[in-house]
Parts: structure tokens; sequence; C-alpha cells
């Protein structure tokens, strides 16, 4: 029997604004999209709280032993400057200024994202698309959209005819929005021309003769719009219709709602069953911005070169601190709040190595089961990692009262706590035992040294058939010895 079966979900829809009970479209199975960075930098600390967030989403969704098939993608071409159908790419732009091609920043800032992610301690998703990689998937969506009547080609460009969809949909049921109102606030734009409507968006752009980044087309050279890349990408991997569409707050407006709008004139249906939204980070009270110096990029965090904190804070404290927060609320990161999360941190790593030398009794003292009830309904309330890790707490102050001989525990209760300790820190919050791992590296460098110790003292005694074993069985282990003039030293693969 799964977990699902008997841990009751329940996810804040935003376009319903309502918690709803997840009822999943197949039993068992899961379907998420949730948008990638555009890569034409390093990766956002607020990005990575987004993508921290559906991690956590994922992760859980595991746990209750769904079958997750969770797709994140990377925008690699077509998202101009302020989120705008004019202007310039972002990743052309960028690799103008460095005079690099547009996909050598791709490959430059992919790595940098997934190095980040890694540090942080989250899963790759199951499928990872990229916009490039989709051209005529694009292409094939702009078409039955046209053939449906809600686009029309204008000078090389496609753009998606909003008044006519909202004929008989609605543009703006997702962000609250209503058309006359957007129509009537709408600021002419350069190229205003070759809309209908201000608020027409584009599907497919013509490229003009200094764009590198260009594709054929049925209506010209071009590149796709920046909404149209999800469309195709989340239906070619998740169908017309599936669970759960994720991404940040400042995505709902106009990115998911034009995905809404594709979709629906595309195949005459609603794409997905539950929308999911990150907040914001904040830092010190104030929003990120690059332009004003108010931002800290996550290496900076790692290594400490910065003016913004006291000094350096690692990866898993640094996640620790953002899950203290729900997803859904707005997070304000600084010295004061990162290092007090710090301290939590090391308290709960220390209560669940401390499980190990608790000692059973006969019988409990402490109502085990109800409390791990708490954590899943925590978890099943919309993911709602700041009680989950509360309710945490709670099991860190049981462990420090049976330390102390002040309750007692049976051994099925104390297999059940630390069982349920590890699983909701590691397994669901994502978090690593940075001091346990550090312990363990300074326990291995030791024993390699050792070796190499034993081996410098087998070739100064010419017993090579001994020194070539040891080396050769630390190769087998991914430990490679190199020799130089300033003695031997070791790397692991």
């Amino acid at each position: 029997m799964h977990l699902y079966q008997n841990q009751q979900l329940k996810i804040y829809n935003s376009i319903s604004g309502d918690k709803e009970t997840f009822v999943p479209l197949h039993e068992g199975s899961v379907g998420m999209y949730v948008c990638g960075p555009t890569v034409y930098s390093n990766v956002h600390l607020g990005n990575c709280r987004t993508f921290i967030s559906f991690d956590l989403v994922y992760r859980y969704l595991k746990h209750l032993g769904f079958k997750v098939r969770y797709v994140r993608n990377i925008t690699d071409v077509g998202h101009m400057e302020d989120d705008a159908d004019e202007g310039e790419d972002k990743i052309a732009k960028k690799a103008r200024i460095e005079k690099l091609e547009p996909m050598e920043i791709v490959q430059r800032y992919s790595v940098d994202f997934h190095q980040i992610l890694e540090l942080f301690n989250n899963l790759p998703p199951s499928i990872e698309p990229t916009a490039t990689g989709h051209i005529i998937e694009q292409i094939e969506t702009i078409k039955q959209i046209l053939d449906n009547g809600f686009a029309y080609e204008s000078n090389g460009s496609v753009y998606f005819d909003v008044v006519k969809f909202n004929e008989n949909h609605h543009y703006g049921k997702l962000s609250g929005r209503n058309l006359e109102d957007m129509l009537s606030n709408s600021r002419e734009l350069s190229g205003q021309d070759e809309k209908r409507n201000p608020a027409d968006f584009a599907l497919w752009k013509k490229a003009e003769p200094e764009h590198i980044m260009r594709w054929p087309s049925p209506w010209g050279d071009g590149f796709p719009g920046w909404h149209l890349e999800c469309t195709a990408m989340s239906t070619k991997y998740l169908g017309n219709h599936f669970d759960i569409h994720g991404g940040g707050m400042d995505l709902k407006f106009p990115h998911h709602e034009c995905e809404i709008a594709q979709n629906e004139a595309c195949t005459g249906q609603s794409p997905v069953n539950y929308w999911m939204h990150a907040n914001m980070l904040t830092l010190n009270g104030k929003k990120m911005a690059k332009s004003t110096g108010n931002n800290i990029l996550p290496r900076e965090i790692f290594s400490g070169n910065n003016d913004k904190l006291s000094k350096p804070f690692s990866p898993a404290v640094t996640r620790f601190f953002m899950l203290q927060a729900h997803y859904r609320s707005v997070l304000d990161f600084s010295n004061d709040a990162i290092t007090a999360a710090e301290k939590g941190y090391q308290r709960l790593m220390e209560a669940i190595e401390s499980l190990a030398v608790i000692q059973p009794a006969a019988s409990s003292s402490l109502d085990i089961e109800a409390w791990k009830q708490q954590c899943y309904d925590a978890m099943n309330d919309d993911f709602n990692s700041p009680i989950l890790i509360a309710h945490l707490f709670e099991g860190v102050k049981f462990v420090n009262l049976l330390k102390d001989n002040k309750e007692t525990i049976s051994a099925a209760d104390l297999d059940t706590l630390s069982k349920a300790m590890q699983a909701f820190a590691f397994d669901v919050l994502g978090l690593k035992n940075e001091t346990a791992q550090e312990a363990g590296d300074e326990k291995l460098d030791g024993v390699v040294n050792m070796l190499i110790a034993m081996r410098n003292e087998a070739r100064a005694n010419k017993d090579f058939a001994l020194s070539d074993q040891i080396r050769d069985r630390l190769a087998a282990l991914g430990i490679a010895l190199k020799d130089g003039k300033e003695g031997t030293t070791f790397s692991i693969s």
C-alpha cells in the first residue's frame, strides 16, 4: 500500500484561490511542469527559492509513493528584455556584450544553474527540455492556433489574437485581470502597428537581419515567443491535460496566462488542474535587484565573499532557511535570519545523530505515532514546510528528554521516531547532514593518507608488488593517487 492512499494532500490552486484535495488524473502518477531558467546570467537567489520550493513538492510526492514525471525546461531563446515582444533577446544581448556565440552563453549559465542546484541538493527533473530543441513542436502548435482562428500573421511575425480568443474564453482567469481594463491601460509600444490590439502577444517573431538566433518557418526566418515554448514542451511530455504547473509568482502574468490561452486555443481544453506559484525572496526588507546593489548570489553566500553577511553559510543551511517559510509567503533574507537558521539546522542534525545512542525501554511515555501524523498533516496542508519544521523540533525535544532519561521509548517507537526524523529531514526537506559528511571526509582522508604512507614504505623497501596493489585497489574505489615532487596526493572521482 502506498502512503498516498491514506494521506489526503491539499494544494492551493492559484486559478481557484482555494486549497483543493489533490486528485491526480491517473491514479498513482503525477505530471508536473515547472518553468525553468532563462540562461543568460548566474542563477538568481530568488529563482533558487522557487526551484527549492518545487523540489520540496517533487520530493514529497515521491515520498508518498507517487510516480512523478517532473519536467522543467531551459529557456535558451525568445525571452525578450522586460518580458516584452519587442527589444532584444536576453541571451543574444549577453552574447553581443561578451562577444560570444549565444550557445556559449547558454552552456556557461546552464552549467552554473545545474551546479548551484546540485549544491542545494535539488533532485534533477525527469526531463529537462530546451526551447531550441523544440522549434518544430512550437511551429506545429502555431499552425494549429492559426487554423483554429486565434492567431494572425503580420509582416513575418505571428501574434495571438487575445480579443478573438476572449469571445468564448476567459483571458485573465489566472491573474484575475479584465481584458477591457488591460486594453485601455496598454501603452503604445514600438512595433505596435503589427498588432491588432496592444494585448496581443507574439507566437513567432520575424528575425531582423542582425538577429543571430533564427530558424526557418512557414512565415519566414524567425524565433519562437517565450510563452509558446512552455506550451509546446509541457504538452509534448505531459499531454494536453496534466496535473501540476508551477513557477514563480512573477510568471503568473503574462507568462502563465498566455500559456493557458495558447493551450485552450490549440486543443480546446484547459491544460492544468493545479497551478502553483512560489513567492518572492527579499533582501534586508527590499526587493533584490542588481541595479540597486541589493543583491547576493548563491556562491557569494557559500564563500562569504559579500558585504551582506557576517560569515559564509553552507548550501544546506541556506536551503533550511528558505524552507522555514511557506512557499507562498514572501521571505526576507538577512544576516540575522540565516544565522538563526544555522543554529536551528545544527540542533536538528545533532538530535538526528543522537538517536543512534538512545537506549530503548520496555514501554513508551511518548505518543510517537500521533507526532508522526502531525508531520504528515503539515505537508498535506499545501506543503507547509515551516509547520513540518516546528514538528521536527518537537522531535528534537523528545530526543533531548530521552537522552536525559526524563522519558522512555520502546524499541518499535524509537525505530519509528528515527526513521520519521530522517525521512522528513533528508528525503522530504532535502537537507544534508554536513557535519556528519565533514567528519566522514576527515576519516576518509586519514585512511587514504595512512595507505599512502604504507605505499611509500613499500616502495622504499622495493616491494613494488604491494605498492602497485595499494594504488590499484584505491583506483578501483575511485581514489586516484598522483606522485609528484612534493610527495603523493590523491583525488576522489
